[in-house]
């Protein structure tokens, strides 16, 4: 006699295709970047002007492979189109200084914005800043966060670095994956054949 598991398993099968039996799926459980919290009342004039990059916190594979070829690093910030942000990345690529424009396209929460990639959308938040010495900055991509520490100047205080070194060991990162930027070499500009521009994506 045949036995009964493989009949009692159709019969489950069955059950749970049956109309009106199909378990609902379990609500999304919110991202921790959406648990970030952000720069309250967070000013787009305010936050416009230069900055510095001083350190990065990712879990990237480039950055892994490369941190020893790290560029000094500056972006140059002003607000547009309503609460949007401009931002133009200047470093160098093999010796050549480049520009890189992006739009940070304003969402409904404040402080939030999103980068429309090549491959996939960017969300990014403004965590904390001063406005006038350092600001802190997180970004995910496919559901992976890097946070990045950036300051009005080269250098930024030890107290800074180390809140910026907090906000890493809260996203579960480590000092392994943290990466500090040349104090040297800034790009100030780009010749119009070294200019990547991301805003018509």
């Amino acid at each position: 006699m045949a036995s009964a598991a493989p009949i009692l398993l159709l019969v489950l099968l069955l059950a749970s295709l049956a109309p009106g039996q199909r378990q609902r799926r379990p609500p999304a459980q919110e991202s921790r970047f959406e648990k970030i919290k952000i720069q309250e009342n967070f000013d787009l004039q305010q936050f416009s002007g230069k900055w510095f990059l001083v350190g990065v916190a990712s879990k990237c594979d480039y950055l892994r492979e490369y941190n020893h070829q790290l560029e000094a690093t500056t972006m140059a910030v002003s607000a547009s189109e309503g609460k949007s942000l401009a931002v133009s990345t200047f470093r160098k690529l093999d010796g050549v200084c480049w520009e890189i424009k992006q739009q940070y396209r304003s969402t409904k929460a404040q402080g939030r914005f999103l980068l429309k990639g090549r491959g996939s959308n960017v969300d990014v938040a403004v965590g904390e800043t001063d406005y006038s010495s350092y600001a802190i900055l997180y970004y995910q991509k496919l559901r992976k966060i890097s946070i990045k520490l950036y300051g009005r100047s080269v250098r930024v205080s030890d107290a800074i670095v180390g809140k910026f070194e907090q906000r890493v060991t809260e996203m579960n990162m480590s000092e392994d994956v943290t990466y500090y930027f040349p104090t040297y070499g800034f790009c100030e500009s780009a010749d119009q054949f070294h200019l990547l521009d991301e805003t018509k994506i």
